[in-house]
């Protein structure tokens, strides 16, 4: 989970429909490689984060799933994300925003809220992947040197036992990848054009009224509340 100025839990962006689980081992999908380019995070660290924060099974392997909730340290995943927007409603009355994490890469509400407009915006796969990158490079440009050293930082900035914990389960994560083709990453640019969206999931059609974004939802993209 994470603390202070990062993000804890986990994340989507699938699009595997050449990926090979069945191995044991999984390509980096094309949204992640994309996004992770755009803020000069190797793409394999961005997605072995999402896979320990969000992570399900799915009926091509075990992948992140962008309606999932942390809460007081508990895991709730949620078929829609209008059902996950909802009950996020309710842990807001209860719970600290710090002890609550959101989306596919698990970002902190209250350590990492000013990354959105809004708990709705929160729960965009696209938009919370972006917000992960943003932090995981802040982290590496904090202490470069290990981009795993920088995913114990996403999770617990402080360091110690929790951080070093979470830095085994990224290893472990990173085995089962297989490297995506080589491109250099560019460093995250401080002005210009926001990015175009990306293809973010394979197994669900893209909704007439959104088609022309570029994305392919989890399932159809829900009005906003």
């Amino acid at each position: 989970m994470a603390t202070r100025g990062v993000l804890t839990g986990a994340a989507l962006l699938l699009l595997a429909s050449a990926h090979c689980w069945s191995s044991g081992t999984q390509t980096v999908p094309d949204g992640y490689t994309k996004v992770a380019r755009e803020h000069g995070v190797p793409p394999e660290a961005l997605y072995s984060v999402a896979l320990q924060e969000s992570s399900r099974t799915l009926p091509r392997g075990v992948r992140p799933w962008p309606w999932t909730l942390n809460v007081a340290g508990k895991g709730y995943r949620y078929k829609t994300r209008l059902e996950a927007w909802q009950a996020l409603q309710v842990f807001m009355k209860t719970h600290s925003l710090k002890r609550i994490d959101v989306g596919i890469a698990q970002v902190n509400l209250g350590w990492n809220g000013s990354h959105f407009t809004s708990t709705w915006e929160a729960l965009d796969p696209y938009t919370n992947l972006n917000a992960a990158a943003v932090i995981l490079r802040e982290c590496w440009d904090r202490k470069p040197g290990s981009w795993l050293d920088a995913a114990g930082c996403y999770h617990h900035p402080a360091g110690g036992q929790a951080a070093a914990r979470y830095r085994s389960f990224i290893r472990t994560k990173l085995a089962t990848l297989q490297s995506p083709p080589s491109q250099p990453a560019p460093a995250p640019a401080d002005n210009g054009p926001a990015p175009a969206p990306v293809q973010l999931a394979d197994n669900a059609p893209v909704p007439a009224a959104t088609s022309n974004t570029g994305f392919v939802w989890i399932e159809p993209r829900s009005p906003r509340p």
